[in-house]
């Protein structure tokens, strides 16, 4: 009994650390894996004659490490190529969507918005850019027209835990329960 409680103790604590070395790890392989992506899609010269494709990566990258001028730049010059190229409507959505989230991180909601619709025009049962276009409704201070928007993407992914949790929030502060 005696030797019990060290061993569980180190036991414990080994696990620990090899729960924060995987955590860490596995944060590591993902900023390398952003940087990697970064250095290869921004070399100079190269960005501004590439695809659509292409760009959209590279503005991608950008809005997860962060960059979003940057990336707002990016994907406008992707929209161009794919509205030239005449790209699938939802490489367009996709793009739509990305610049519009962009936007939103610099808190110009009403652009985000044009965008965020842009989206949903090109494809109409896209969750995602159905969500971000309630939150910036919400950020617009549009209740009744965030409310909506969360319920329709509520209607497309019954499972989709942001729209519910925002919907929720939305329907205390505006005083109305689930069933208004």
């Amino acid at each position: 009994m005696d030797n019990l409680l060290p061993q569980a103790y180190l036991i414990g604590l080994v696990a620990i650390l090899l729960v924060a070395a995987i955590v860490v790890g596995r944060q590591i392989w993902l900023v390398r894996r952003d940087e990697l992506a970064l250095a290869r899609l921004d070399r100079p010269g190269e960005a501004s004659s590439s695809d659509a494709a292409s760009l959209y990566e590279l503005g991608s990258v950008q809005l997860r490490k962060r960059l979003y001028g940057q990336a707002v730049d990016n994907l406008k010059r992707a929209l161009k190529l794919a509205e030239a190229n005449q790209e699938p409507s939802e490489a367009q959505a996709l793009i739509q969507n990305a610049l519009g989230f962009g936007l939103a991180a610099q808190d110009n909601y009403k652009a985000a918005l044009k965008h965020y619709r842009a989206a949903l025009a090109a494809k109409a049962d896209y969750p995602v850019a159905l969500n971000n276009l309630a939150y910036a409704l919400e950020k617009q201070s549009k209740p009744e027209e965030a409310r909506e928007a969360y319920r329709s993407v509520l209607a497309l992914d019954a499972g989709n835990k942001t729209a519910r949790k925002r919907l929720q929030r939305l329907e205390r502060k505006l005083g109305l329960g689930p069933e208004a």
